[in-house]
């Protein structure tokens, strides 16, 4: 019998234990609490390894990791797993991304009465003060108000049907969703993001990416209503907290229930000063139900992935496979990285992800699309998306996906060509590969470039009048932004397009300046 070794590298429920240890073809090491150098010293010998936050999953882990084919992230998030690390050695990464669906939700319930009603407070007041003070908390009621939902997913969504049970109207912001998914609850769906400013509540329940980071800050708590409730139980820096500070100060925000922060373990943040917010020390998937179920579901991919049969929730798939040519993985990763650029610039419900490919690239159409469409999801999936879903996710979001290969009509020996159309637009880029290693984006939207697909970038669509490029200069250095790469494309029209390498991040309000010069036509940042 072919014995396989799982290391359980952190604490997990005793049922994914007791599903371990029930099999025959399995060895379990248990290195909970075992010291890192210690643990070092153990992974040596592990076929897979079942991790969760405490353990980084970084270099170190990995180059002891000699014989090491997955590791299993106990939970959602996966900012302690190096990604690429794993993938260049072979290893797929997964994770168990649905398990504490539930808890998540009901903690954002109770921020929401706690929101309302300021037990919390109350309860201290009472038990540690041992103070009887009725007429101090007097809170409002749920039923009536309205509650805006970032975010309407597994979660938001879950969110939102409980809400409404409480009476309240619900409002919801997802671009990347079909409105009916709100519509047919009896909620109202929103494309105008200022929509969910004028809620008596707002919860957020998003990816973290470049879109999200700081979607509430200064200028959206100005546009609220005075005495808006804010609640935060997805991830840290969705809400800028130095501008949720100042609100909760003002008492523009009445109250906030909190769970997530930028950093963690947060003992000193300033928002702990104020006394009308809620916090937790992101407990959104602390309970019982949820951690059994992390822990079993962590259990089942673990033994699937030693024997080889599913990697159910992979992350990552192995850079250099038996089956594809070291030549064309560059194209694979390059294709990822496009369709990712033109979803951050074409923010929308998909439609429809053509892709077309010239030379002997062409040959391996699946794993193409399977990239783009990892690619693609990313940006409104963030962990959710992996590359043994995609398609399925593709299917059942109503994504069109083709595959067109073509003669080598351009000077290009191999070249690949995403078409993203979205319910706002379409978007068009190609990319190649330069001596084997070296990723270009040669198109965009028709416009000739030369760049590669790394940092942070402003792509500026503008009329081709004189004076564009000093303005844009202008604004940036205003704002302390440095300019590391400028290049332009001309085309048809009078019309011209820049791509921007900045060093620092473009906050909204630096690409709203942009947006309004005379001569754009339209300006947008993404991140590779």
């Amino acid at each position: 019998m072919n014995i396989k070794k799982i290391i359980v590298c952190d604490a997990i429920h005793q049922k994914g234990f007791e599903l371990l240890d029930a099999e025959d073809d399995i060895e379990v090491i248990n290195a909970v609490g075992v010291p890192k150098d210690e643990l070092l010293s153990k992974i040596g010998e592990a076929d897979v390894a079942i991790t969760r936050s405490p353990t980084a999953i970084d270099d170190k882990f990995l180059k002891a990791a000699k014989n090491l084919k997955s590791i299993v992230r106990a939970g959602v998030g996966v900012d302690n797993v190096d990604l690429d690390g794993c993938s260049k050695r072979g290893i797929i990464a997964m994770n168990v991304p649905t398990a504490n669906t539930i808890a998540a939700v009901e903690m954002t319930m109770a921020h929401i009465l706690s929101c309302a009603r300021s037990f919390v407070n109350a309860n201290n007041n009472l038990k540690i003060e041992r103070v009887w003070k009725r007429e101090k908390w007097y809170g409002i009621e749920l039923s009536g108000k309205k509650l805006g939902v970032i975010g309407f997913g597994n979660i938001g969504s879950r969110v939102a049907i409980r809400a409404k049970a409480f009476g309240m109207d619900i409002v919801a912001y997802d671009p990347y969703i079909e409105p009916s998914r709100a519509t047919d609850l009896g909620m109202s769906y929103t494309e105008n993001f200022d929509d969910i400013l004028t809620c008596d509540f707002i919860t957020i329940h998003t990816p973290k990416n470049n879109e999200t980071t700081d979607i509430i800050s200064f200028d959206e708590i100005k546009k609220m209503k005075d005495g808006v409730r804010l609640i935060n139980c997805a991830r840290g820096s969705l809400y800028n907290e130095k501008a949720l500070y100042e609100g909760i100060k003002s008492g523009k925000v009445a109250f906030a229930g909190i769970d997530v922060f930028s950093y963690e373990p947060a003992t000193d943040h300033p928002l702990l000063d104020l006394e009308n917010i809620s916090v937790t020390p992101h407990l959104g998937a602390n309970t019982h139900e949820s951690q059994e179920k992390i822990a079993i579901q962590a259990a089942e991919c673990a033994l699937n992935a030693a024997r080889g049969i599913t990697y159910a929730n992979a992350l990552n798939l192995p850079i250099k496979t038996e089956d594809l040519p070291e030549a064309i993985v560059p194209y694979l990763e390059l294709i990822q990285k496009m369709s990712y650029f033109c979803a951050q610039i074409n923010k929308s419900q998909i439609k429809s992800i053509k892709i077309k490919a010239e030379g002997d690239v062409s040959k391996y159409a699946k794993s193409l699309l399977t990239f783009s469409l990892v690619g693609t999801l990313k940006e409104s999936l963030g962990d959710n998306i992996n590359y043994v879903n995609a398609s399925y996710v593709a299917q059942e979001k109503g994504i069109e996906t083709t595959f067109e290969e073509i003669p080598n009509s351009s000077s290009y020996h191999n070249k690949v060509t995403i078409t993203l159309t979205t319910s706002k637009g379409v978007t068009s880029m190609g990319g190649t590969v330069f001596d084997d290693i070296e990723q270009r984006i040669v198109s965009i939207n028709g416009f000739g470039f030369d760049f590669k697909p790394k940092g942070k970038m402003i792509i500026f669509k503008n009329k081709d009048i004189p004076g564009v490029i000093a303005s844009i200069a202008t604004i940036l250095s205003n704002n302390g932004i440095n300019i590391a790469d400028f290049r332009l494309g001309r085309g048809k029209n009078d019309n011209a397009m820049a791509v921007i390498l900045v060093d620092e991040a473009i906050d909204k309000k630096i690409l709203n300046e942009l947006n309004e010069l005379d001569a754009c036509l339209w300006a947008q940042y993404a991140i590779l």
